[in-house]
């Protein structure tokens, strides 16, 4: 069993930045195949935001390309993922998953609103 904790949201204008943190508690590197953020926006359905491979094979929802960036720390077995120049359409929960062995493991979950 994996665990994935989220942190980092809140509530921010339009045009700010968030950076949201995906601590795992198994390597990043040697045992968690991958690691993705989804987001859910109230009455929508759960959908990729980003996702990063164990070797560093990074992929973007083109709603977010070139505004969000993922990155990762190795040794804190954690992902982030930056949020620049949101726009209100990005409020949502955001959700860090876990890939490992075939399986799937999910974090609770952090807000986002933007809003002015």
């Amino acid at each position: 069993q994996v665990r994935v904790v989220e942190s980092g949201g809140g509530s921010v204008q339009p045009g700010g930045s968030l950076r949201l943190s995906c601590a795992a508690s198994e390597s990043i590197f040697s045992s968690i195949n991958a690691m993705a953020w989804y987001r859910q926006a109230p009455g929508k359905q759960r959908e990729l935001v980003g996702r990063t491979s164990r070797y560093s094979t990074l992929t973007y929802a083109d709603s977010v390309r070139g505004r969000f960036t993922i990155s990762s720390d190795i040794p804190k077995n954690t992902v982030y993922l930056q949020m620049n120049s949101l726009k209100p359409e990005d409020t949502a929960v955001y959700y860090c998953k876990a890939e490992r062995r075939g399986s799937d493991y999910w974090g609770q979950g952090t807000q986002v609103t933007v809003s002015s």
